[in-house]
């Protein structure tokens, strides 16, 4: 596993996020498309996962709903990728909600993601459903993890 550093940074910090996200997702999204999502959410948590001085991986989520933190994008630069960098990325904000009091922590992905879809599995997530989505023209999967219990450093 990578020897990483998550640090919470300010969800205004679209710099960073436009950048980070630009490297790693298609298609490329301005600072607009960011401060729209993040505007008027419940709770937004946006986390950079860095190796020394790097930037490698980011986590955005934000309260879906009073009991549930909703993981709304994961991203982790491709040459730092099968390092577990996404792993301590979701179980930091796992952490982070569970301290705030949600009792779940959630993430859709589609079945083109299977790297996600491995990861969900994996650290424990139960996929709770699907839901079609327009915008995309598919089918998201829909995970869920029980933050009452501790989440595994495995």
């Amino acid at each position: 596993m990578a020897d990483v550093v998550v640090d919470q940074i300010d969800p205004k910090d679209t710099a960073t996020i436009v950048h980070l996200n630009n490297q790693v997702f298609r298609p490329e999204r301005d600072a607009d498309f960011f401060e729209r999502r993040l505007r008027n959410r419940v709770n937004p948590l946006v986390m950079v996962a860095r190796i020394k001085t790097d930037a490698v991986g980011f986590f955005i989520g934000m309260e879906l709903k009073p009991s549930v933190f909703f993981a709304w994008l994961v991203g982790v630069l491709p040459d730092a990728r099968r390092g577990g960098i996404a792993s301590q990325l979701m179980r930091s904000a796992g952490e982070w909600a569970k301290e705030r009091g949600y009792r779940s922590i959630r993430f859709e992905c589609t079945n083109r993601h299977r790297a996600m879809m491995h990861f969900g599995i994996a650290e424990d997530y139960e996929i709770i459903g699907i839901r079609w989505d327009p915008d995309r023209g598919e089918n998201l999967l829909i995970f869920e993890q029980s933050l009452s219990t501790s989440i595994s450093d495995d």
